[in-house]
Order: C-alpha cells, then sequence, then structure tokens
C-alpha cells in the first residue's frame, strides 16, 4: 500500500513540475515577471479580458490560462516563493 500511494505521489510532483516549467516558458514568451506584482494585482489582471488582452493572455486557451494565473500567484512579489528574474 505504502509503495502505491509513493508512486502516485512520485507521479503527481513529477507532472506537476513539468507543468511548471512549461509554464515558466509561457511568462517567457509573454514577458510576464510573476515577482512584478503582488498576488491581488495579478487577480486584477485575469479579471477582465481588456486586462488579460494588455498582457496577450487572452490568446491562450481557457486550461493554459488557469496554470498561468496559478503559478503568478503562487510566485508573486509578496508570495510565498516569490519568483525573481536572475535567482
Amino acid at each position: 500500500m505504502f509503495r502505491y500511494f509513493f508512486l502516485f505521489f512520485f507521479l503527481l510532483t513529477t507532472l506537476y513540475g513539468h507543468h511548471d516549467d512549461s509554464i515558466e516558458r509561457v511568462c517567457n514568451e509573454l514577458k510576464l515577471v510573476p515577482a512584478s506584482k503582488a498576488i491581488i494585482q495579478w487577480e486584477r489582471v485575469f479579471s477582465s479580458e481588456s486586462r488579460k488582452k494588455r498582457y496577450h493572455i487572452n490568446q491562450l486557451s481557457p486550461e493554459v490560462q488557469i496554470l498561468l494565473k496559478q503559478y503568478l500567484l503562487d510566485h508573486a512579489a509578496d508570495s510565498s516563493q516569490p519568483m525573481v528574474p536572475g535567482l
């Protein structure tokens, strides 16, 4: 039983890490820096279509937008793990 739990946990973290790398590339392509805004500011960006359009987020599929939003919130300036360029 423990082996299956460990295998499931390993696969889940591996898949999540893969998405994280892909979303990081999307951020680079769109020139989005997660730590450039606080969590509330990223929430506002995703709250309206005009703001999404300003950052070209509207061109992404809804699934990628959800992953991108979570990535930006997880690494925002006031998050527990801010993502600062060059570190």
